[in-house]
């Protein structure tokens, strides 16, 4: 089964990395507020870069002076299920199966954006009205991270 994983980027601005193992590599979109589980959030996430495999176990400091410098944490992580659809049809409905993301989810292209996405929980059980955001990089994690250099992004 594929693996999806979250990653709480402290770069410039905070943000989410929703990564996809998908074709060999993993298909990443930059979520400027982080996945909800409230369907009536329509999340940006914007396409980025296609990413290694073994970027999805990445956590530490990227060094200054490279793309994306700061601090990287996994916020979340799991198996998915693709039910239909398809990165080159700009949607897909995802199972994910998570610690935090459960359930399903759209991910659909804005009409006539090529890198613009909307990523939206669908209502199901796992469905929360009220969700809160919370972001899992605490003062004594940080501490603790080490720089290193990620694995390269996939060619």
């Amino acid at each position: 089964m594929p693996r999806f994983v979250v990653h709480e980027h402290h770069a410039t601005h905070l943000h989410f990395d929703f990564r996809l193992e998908m074709e060999g590599v993993l298909k990443s979109w930059a979520v400027p507020k982080g996945p909800s589980m409230n369907p009536k959030d329509k999340r940006l996430a914007i396409m980025v870069d296609d990413h290694a495999l073994e970027y999805g176990s990445y956590e530490g400091r990227i060094p200054e002076g490279s793309y994306g410098a700061g601090a990287v944490v996994i916020w979340d992580k799991g198996d998915y299920e693709l039910l239909r659809g398809n990165v080159r049809e700009g949607r897909m409905e995802l199972l994910l199966k998570g610690k935090k993301l459960k359930g399903t989810f759209a991910l659909a292209r804005m009409s006539g954006k090529e890198k613009e996405w909307l990523l939206i929980k669908k209502r199901d059980e796992f469905a929360e009205d009220g969700f809160q955001m919370k972001t899992v990089l605490t003062p004594s994690l940080l501490k603790k991270l080490t720089t290193k250099v990620p694995p390269c992004e996939a060619s």
